[in-house]
């Protein structure tokens, strides 16, 4: 396929203003925020069986877990493009990763007191932080070099959060779960079970945000960065591709979450896997690594084709694999849930980079709505978990293969700036 150009509210001369090596460097620096929210983020599927059996919980309490979450994003996406509209994507970094690291810190007094409400502010207040980091981070690589590239940049950096996805299963299977099937009986036990492993990172996220206050960061405007096929007057919301896209992130946010969210159970299934959660917990290392493989692909590939096109593509062929996993059992089943992950691989960066494509001025406005859309992994799996309440775990699956059919719709359809 001939490469359709997508083109952002970064010029030529704007990238030409931030020098090659500047630009490597900061990509790389921004490349170790990807990682940790990516690692931060998988550790919910850890926790949500692992609070789900602690305080006896129904599919649909245990998913307030993605609610309070991703519900941040929804509370904060706004105010924090505000934010960072005025101060800039680098202090926008260093009060993302101050915000997480105290919501890290609060687990200990949740643990300490065994209550699942504390942990579920814990969690708001977390995500709230993970949310600005988002805000800030994600626009900042797309202007960090010339805009055709930039779903290929946006993917590129992906990759590594899809490395944190797949290593966190292993240190939350090892620290929480595997800790509280070695013989934790009590409530009390289990709940603290979760005190280090985050007590480590508030540690690692108050010292990356000392590490980027210091850093030198080329000066990238977060402001008023005019395109020139974009009116300067109005808002973000007058572009009806930045709708569509808001709408496609919201559903794959949903999908991948949800599915996330399940495996553990999914596998527990007597007729699909019947694993104990601690050993089903590294399965999840899979469907995220899936998705770390297909980024780094995805971030060559996207070069020479068209990135609307493949996201289609990757849409259609994670809707069909979600299928085999509702109407199949046993290995062809988990396997065909697993390799979802490959096909979210390219989802998010390329559905970001085509929904901000001519925004001009309203880039940074842009921003907050993608991010505010977020919102979805909260939604999507909440529904999921009331679905499951009611039809079980393998059924309640026909919640993703709707969104995935909708994402299609924008890869082939939405995305274009004049539909």
């Amino acid at each position: 396929m001939a490469q359709t150009p997508v083109t952002l509210s970064v010029d030529a001369s704007m990238s030409a203003a931030v020098p090659a090596k500047d630009s490597r460097f900061a990509l790389t620096a921004l490349t170790s925020l990807f990682f940790l929210w990516g690692f931060i983020t998988c550790l919910n599927d850890i926790l949500i069986p692992h609070l789900k059996a602690v305080f006896d919980l129904s599919y649909t309490q245990a998913m307030l877990i993605q609610f309070c979450f991703f519900g941040a994003y929804f509370l904060v996406s706004l105010p924090a493009g505000k934010l960072v509209k005025r101060l800039g994507f680098q202090k926008g970094i260093v009060i993302g990763l101050f915000t997480a690291s105290v919501g890290c810190a609060a687990f200990y007094p949740a643990g300490a007191l065994q209550s699942y409400p504390l942990f579920l502010g814990a969690l708001l207040i977390l995500a709230a932080g993970i949310t600005v980091l988002q805000v800030s981070a994600n626009p900042m690589v797309t202007r960090l070099g010339p805009s055709h590239s930039a779903p290929s940049r946006l993917t590129l950096t992906q990759a590594f959060n899809s490395l944190g996805t797949t290593v966190a299963p292993f240190f939350g299977g090892w620290l929480i779960l595997a800790a509280a099937t070695n013989g934790h009986d009590a409530m009390q036990s289990s709940a603290e079970d979760v005190q280090l492993p985050y007590l480590l990172l508030a540690a690692t996220l108050a010292v990356l945000a000392v590490v980027f206050a210091w850093l030198r960061l080329p000066s990238v405007e977060a402001g008023e960065n005019e395109g020139d096929n974009a009116a300067a007057s109005g808002s973000a919301w007058q572009f009806p591709h930045l709708t569509l896209g808001a709408l496609s992130i919201f559903a794959y946010v949903g999908a991948e979450v949800a599915i996330g969210s399940f495996l553990v159970s999914f596998l527990s299934l007597e007729h699909i896997a019947g694993m104990q959660e601690d050993q089903a917990a590294y399965y999840i290392a899979y469907y995220w690594g899936g998705a770390m493989i297909g980024r780094f692909v995805g971030a060559a590939l996207m070069r020479k084709i068209n990135p609307g096109h493949y996201l289609g593509l990757n849409a259609i062929v994670a809707a069909l694999l979600v299928l085999l996993a509702t109407i199949t059992e046993g290995p062809l089943a988990m396997w065909s849930l697993l390799l979802v992950g490959l096909c979210n691989a390219i989802m998010f960066p390329t559905i970001f980079s085509l929904s901000l494509a001519k925004l001009g001025a309203h880039t940074s406005q842009g921003s907050g709505i993608l991010c505010l859309a977020i919102v979805g992994g909260a939604v999507v799996p909440l529904l999921q978990g009331m679905l499951a309440d009611w039809v079980g775990v393998q059924l309640a699956l026909v919640i993703p293969i709707v969104c995935y059919v909708y994402i299609a719709y924008f890869g082939y359809v939405g995305h274009r700036p004049d539909v």
